[in-house]
């Protein structure tokens, strides 16, 4: 039995995630792809996507452009550019699927509050909803609400409390103890 890939084009697929800040840095990125095998050669990549996209009016609704035999749906939200890239054989609708649902799950997660500083605050939350749309470069969901919620319950500790909330309440209850000890002393 042969191992399945995203190169055996048996399922449709993506080759990386790209979220840019507006002056073209890395916020967040994901690749699947061995197109770019060196870390120069992925932020060279990146780079290029940038400058050829940055002059598009790409905010209202994604945008597409090849590049290199590489699709690329693409959408700005403020100071935020999402990039979906893909393989010129696959499916335009299917990768301006995706990328929609990324952005919709990262803006339910985030409260319809997508700027560089929310996202930087809650790469966890990016991350994790590019693990819950693709496997291996798999398209697996493309659904933000299914998105979401999987990620939101995957940042609940057996308390209830989400991650984000955790380190809080950890230092509280350090607190609330220092201040017992010294008071029973």
């Amino acid at each position: 039995m042969s191992n399945v890939s995203a190169s055996d084009n048996c399922c449709p697929s993506v080759k990386n995630f790209l979220l840019l800040d507006s002056e073209g840095k890395r916020v967040a990125v994901r690749y699947y792809s061995d197109d770019w095998p060196t870390n120069v050669a992925k932020l060279a990549f990146e780079k290029n996507v940038f400058i050829k996209t940055i002059k598009s009016n790409a905010r209202m609704e994604a945008d597409i452009t090849i590049l290199d035999d590489n699709i690329i749906i693409y959408k700005f939200v403020q100071d935020l550019h999402f990039f979906v890239t893909g393989s010129v054989k696959e499916n335009e609708l299917l990768l301006s699927s995706v990328l929609q649902g990324f952005f919709d799950a990262v803006t339910l997660l985030l409260r319809n509050n997508v700027d560089k500083r929310e996202a930087l605050e809650n790469l966890d939350l990016i991350f994790l909803c590019l693990d819950e749309i693709v496997d291996r470069g798999i398209i697996i969901e493309t659904d933000a609400s299914v998105i979401a919620g999987k990620v939101a319950i995957q940042t609940m500790d057996a308390t209830g409390a989400p991650l984000a909330e955790q380190s809080l309440t950890q230092a509280l209850a350090t607190a609330r103890e220092h201040l017992t000890r010294s008071l029973l002393k």
